[in-house]
């Protein structure tokens, strides 16, 4: 049954991730018809909101879009940063709306910094926790357990992420719509792509929460 739920969600994340590609790849086609690039969007949009302390700066890669509330950056890849398309657009207004939300002292974006630092020390002992636990299953359960709990972390982690992720793309669509940034069909872009963003976000959520049964059901099981 575990093998069986990570089987099914494995492919769910594919599918999402080769859909969440074509979708971008179809609105990079749209361009913008007040022909401002990824990088005037966001900074627009970060002045529309009365924010001046926070740089938006390019960054090698693709896909590679994030902000970075430690030196408040709003890092953009380098196609997004230069494109003006509808893509570009939400992308940029996305990470916009996490600047947004460190200014606004979010609680659910404050929540999941507060847990950064605890998921890096957690993620360096699971694998090895988890993979000892297994091999000493009969022996000595409890390094399995340790390592349940710190994969718990990391998956309450990915579900508070939820909330955040929608959050700053609905401020990004709302912006984007009130301000008049985009016409119609630009917005239909933008919007369809940020959807689809966001499911990445639920199929990891998801992923983190069968594989964390899976470990439980090997734990709960090894007396059988």
């Amino acid at each position: 049954m575990g093998l069986l739920l990570m089987g099914i969600i494995m492919l769910a994340s594919w599918l999402v991730g080769w859909q969440l590609k074509n979708k971008f790849e179809k609105y990079s086609k749209i361009h913008l018809r007040n022909g401002m690039s990824g990088a005037e969007i966001a900074t627009k949009m970060l002045h529309d909101h009365g924010i001046y302390d926070v740089k938006v700066i390019s960054t090698p890669g693709r896909l590679t879009d994030h902000y970075n509330p430690a030196d408040k950056t709003v890092n953009l890849s380098e196609a997004v940063y230069n494109q003006r398309n509808a893509a570009a657009a939400a992308v940029a207004a996305h990470e916009v709306g996490h600047a947004v939300q460190h200014a606004t002292a979010y609680s659910w974006l404050t929540m999941r910094s507060k847990l950064v630092p605890v998921v890096n020390i957690a993620s360096r002992f699971i694998s090895i926790t988890l993979i000892g636990g297994i091999l000493l299953l009969n022996t000595f359960p409890q390094l399995l357990l340790i390592g349940i709990v710190l994969f718990a972390l990391t998956t309450v982690f990915s579900i508070v992420t939820l909330p955040v992720e929608y959050d700053a793309s609905n401020r990004a669509l709302k912006w984007l719509e009130t301000k008049n940034m985009v016409t119609r069909e630009e917005y239909a872009g933008a919007s369809d792509s940020l959807k689809w963003a966001a499911r990445t976000y639920v199929v990891a959520a998801l992923s983190s929460i069968g594989t964390l049964l899976y470990y439980l059901m090997i734990y709960m099981g090894r007396r059988e």
